[in-house]
């Protein structure tokens, strides 16, 4: 598989590249809330699948989803196991919550700044995602809806108050911040780059 700008691939790349470390940072800070069936939603090359699983005993499997054959096809390869499976799917099928199932842990990093139709994609998580499920969603800071943005491949960033406003079916939205590898509540005197919410469904 190719390495391009908007895919990490950690066996293909650097292991001390910023990028890299930043991907594997949110699956780490993750890895504390993933329990029961974890999905990953765009899971790209699928090595969360990896760090999530690692001593895990809170696990019982992972999904990984993807739009991008190649990817499902390269993730198969590397992190195929007893607890792992890869399926290609497009993240805004209406009908994605009956093909996939429910979770109990929803991850989803970098995805959601890619397409129009941000309604229908947390439409569908939230249906994914069973009564008392945690969601973890990230997307880089930006200048907000319908407004350009630097990277060719996002259809737009966020504010943080769209993020938030987006994720209102949930019963509780904690925000975290993240810099490099800092990912924390967000402090008054420092910068950040990338939005991590974490999300709870009413039991």
């Amino acid at each position: 598989m190719e390495l391009t700008q908007e895919r990490v691939i950690p066996k293909k790349m650097n292991p001390n590249n910023g990028m890299l470390l930043e991907h594997i940072e949110r699956y780490r800070f993750s890895k504390a809330f993933a329990k029961g069936e974890v999905l990953d939603i765009a899971c790209g090359a699928g090595y969360g699948a990896e760090i999530l699983l690692e001593n895990n005993d809170q696990m019982v499997s992972y999904t990984g989803a993807d739009i991008d054959e190649e990817c499902i096809r390269y993730a198969r390869e590397q992190y195929g196991s007893a607890q792992t499976r890869f399926l290609q799917c497009n993240a805004l099928d209406q009908d994605l919550p009956r093909k996939l199932g429910k979770y109990d842990t929803i991850v989803s990093f970098e995805t959601i700044e890619h397409f129009h139709g941000d309604q229908q994609f947390i439409e569908n998580l939230y249906q994914m995602l069973k009564p008392g499920g945690i969601l973890l969603i990230s997307t880089p800071f930006g200048r907000g809806v319908g407004k350009p943005c630097k990277n060719p491949y996002h259809v737009h960033q966020y504010t943080e108050e769209e993020f938030v406003d987006r994720l209102g079916k949930f019963s509780d939205v904690t925000m975290y911040h993240q810099v490099g590898q800092d990912i924390e509540r967000p402090k008054a005197d420092k910068k950040y780059y990338v939005m991590v919410a974490l999300c709870k469904k009413k039991a």
